[in-house]
């Protein structure tokens, strides 16, 4: 039997008491001047943090000169986009917007319920779900003030409230030292990853001096922008580059009737290093499907020379310290954005080493940036993990039998 059972067999062996929230707590009747409050002790409903990450402090001051004041043991909830779950047990005094809600036990009701037990009630996936079922608006939804008061709440004995706090707040501490420590680990293995990739994209002295021309044909896109479509060509625009590779997800199609046009001076072909040359400068993507795709605005092309260099290492060095440093001397600034100027790319210098060396580089480099995809996506599954067990466990913790009256 564990700790909790012993108290609820020694405290309620009968049952739990239940009641519905507006029989121990009430929204705050209390006011205070607008003048009275900072950053620190002004909420606003934008500095509550989503899925009950607590609150910051404001970036932006009261709009009306009185407002709802908060005192510590109140539990303030966002009252906008219920499903965003913003909540927050106060530790000071202050004033909270319209939008936030102060809910605060009653005096009468102090010595039965603590202010650490309510927020755990109020801050579970059931007590959001309730507020969203009966929210109001569509696009904006608002909980509703009446029902939220209306929500039943377990009123266990206070010996059984402190003992689940203790066991929900190590749960949580634990949950963030997990979190701190893969935070961590990611950390460690990005520093690592960029001192490789610079050691080993720098270029040494037994590398040969050549230039961009020599190594790959450089080609301008197109200066206009297409009708976009729902399916068609992939339309490779600037924002789907993402470190080394594109993001579908981001992009775009052109419609069949515009592709022919549309890639009349360069079509895309396996193998392609794309570039930005005017936003996003420095960024660039290397093409690895054989099928149709359409250059966006504002794009370059590099098509390697395959006897002379390695395609994958091609989109690394662009991406390496050597051309990075040209791309920063070379640009030249406009009238609202700075370009590469993509005709002299050609005669760029660039170092480059034996294909085999080429080769090993680029399998050294995939192989790190697959240790880091495989870091990047496990922290959220492993958090996302700890969360629904945590879920699990409040919820059993917060279930009690009722209490026969």
């Amino acid at each position: 039997m564990s700790r909790i059972d012993e108290l609820i067999s020694q405290f309620a062996p009968s049952g739990v008491r239940h009641v519905e929230l507006h029989q121990v707590a009430s929204y705050s009747d209390t006011r205070v001047d607008a003048k009275e409050l900072d950053k620190t002790n002004f909420v606003g409903v934008d500095n509550l943090l989503p899925d009950k990450g607590g609150k910051t402090d404001a970036n932006y001051e009261p709009n009306t000169d009185r407002l709802t004041a908060y005192a510590p043991g109140d539990v303030l909830l966002g009252n906008i986009r219920p499903y965003l779950k913003k909540v927050w047990l106060a530790t000071n005094a202050g004033g909270c917007s319209g939008d936030v809600l102060a809910i605060r036990i009653r005096e009468d009701e102090r010595r039965a319920l603590t202010p650490e037990f309510l927020y755990y009630v109020l801050s579970s996936d059931t007590f959001f779900a309730y507020n969203m079922q009966h929210a109001k608006g569509a696009k904006m939804p608002r909980g509703s003030k009446p029902a939220i008061l209306k929500y039943v709440v377990p009123i266990p004995p206070v010996e059984v409230q402190h003992e689940i706090v203790r066991v929900l707040d190590s749960f949580r501490a634990l949950e963030a030292e997990l979190e701190a420590e893969l935070e961590a680990e990611l950390e460690a293995r990005q520093v690592q990853h960029s001192y490789y990739w610079n050691a080993l994209l720098t270029p040494r002295t037994s590398w040969r001096r050549t230039t961009l021309g020599q190594i790959a044909e450089v080609f301008d896109g197109p200066h206009a922008t297409p009708r976009k479509t729902a399916t068609g060509p992939w339309y490779l625009s600037i924002s789907s580059l993402e470190n080394g590779r594109f993001n579908l997800a981001s992009s775009a199609h052109i419609g069949e009737d515009q592709y022919e046009t549309w890639v009349r001076r360069v079509a895309p072909r396996l193998g392609d290093t794309m570039f930005s040359y005017e936003t996003r400068l420095g960024q660039a993507a290397y093409w690895d499907r054989d099928e149709p795709a359409a250059l966006g605005r504002r794009m370059g092309l590099l098509r390697p020379k395959e006897s002379e260099v390695d395609p994958r290492f091609l989109t690394l060095a662009y991406l390496g310290p050597e051309l990075q440093s040209l791309i920063r001397t070379k640009t030249v600034s406009g009238g609202t954005v700075d370009r590469i100027p993509i005709a002299n790319m050609a005669s760029w210098p660039i170092s480059i080493p034996s294909i085999p060396e080429q080769r090993r580089i680029v399998n050294v480099l995939d192989s790190f940036d697959a240790l880091m995809n495989d870091l990047s996506s496990s922290l959220p599954a492993e958090r996302n993990a700890r969360r629904t067990q945590y879920e699990y466990y409040r919820d059993k913790l917060l279930t009690f039998e009722k209490a026969v009256v």
